[in-house]
């Protein structure tokens, strides 16, 4: 599956916003956002006429690069989000806030998405006791998260502790000795700190 590899502040930047893609970057000074709040390109400081179609499509994108995820991957979660009882929007960021990779990020073990989904890829977390590398795997209440007993001594994971801030949900259940995680509860609207009008993308795929 095809992914972008291009620089990830660009797509802040063609956003209008910070998505926090680059870590802790992303809070200092050196953010282009910051020195730069205009989209990339030749025509990104030219005024342009945004339509109703434009802003639904900006949301649906903004959303895809939050959480790293393909065109194709997004429609399959509306699908599955539509399924479900309740809001349509708000189940569609509940699955998305579900992937093991949020999840790992969620816990303060990784300083962006893109980080916790490569060391889910590279195999360093167990699910419930079992070897887990897949980053799209939507987990569920009660499932445990942890570091693999081997990584626990790796320098990586060794430095996220002692830099640990705490999780900043209270979904989760976090032990930072033990590099360990539980889901205690589904992840509410109000849980979810993403600046998201998910109304817009509902409209757009229910065109």
């Amino acid at each position: 599956m095809a992914r972008y590899t291009g620089p990830v502040c660009r797509l802040c930047r063609r956003e209008g916003q910070k998505l926090y893609l680059k870590g802790d970057k992303c809070y200092t000074d050196k953010c282009p956002v910051s020195k730069r709040n205009f989209p990339p390109g030749q025509h990104g400081q030219s005024r342009k006429k945004v339509t109703e179609y434009g802003l639904q499509l900006r949301e649906k994108q903004k959303v895809r690069r939050f959480y790293g995820i393909q065109e194709s991957q997004m429609r399959k979660y509306f699908g599955m989000a539509d399924r479900m009882q309740g809001i349509t929007g708000e189940n569609l960021l509940k699955l998305l806030e579900l992937r093991l990779d949020n999840v790992i990020y969620r816990m303060g073990f990784a300083s962006s998405r893109a980080e916790a989904r490569q060391l889910v890829t590279h195999g360093h977390f167990l699910v419930n006791g079992s070897k887990m590398d897949i980053p799209s795997s939507i987990l569920k209440v009660g499932d445990v998260i942890e570091v693999k007993g081997r990584s626990k001594n790796s320098p990586k994971f060794k430095e996220a502790v002692e830099n640990h801030k705490g999780s900043t949900v209270g979904w989760l259940d976090v032990t930072v000795e033990e590099m360990k995680g539980r889901i205690v509860t589904e992840p509410t609207r109000e849980d979810i700190d993403i600046p998201i009008e998910e109304h817009l993308i509902v409209e757009l795929y229910s065109k």
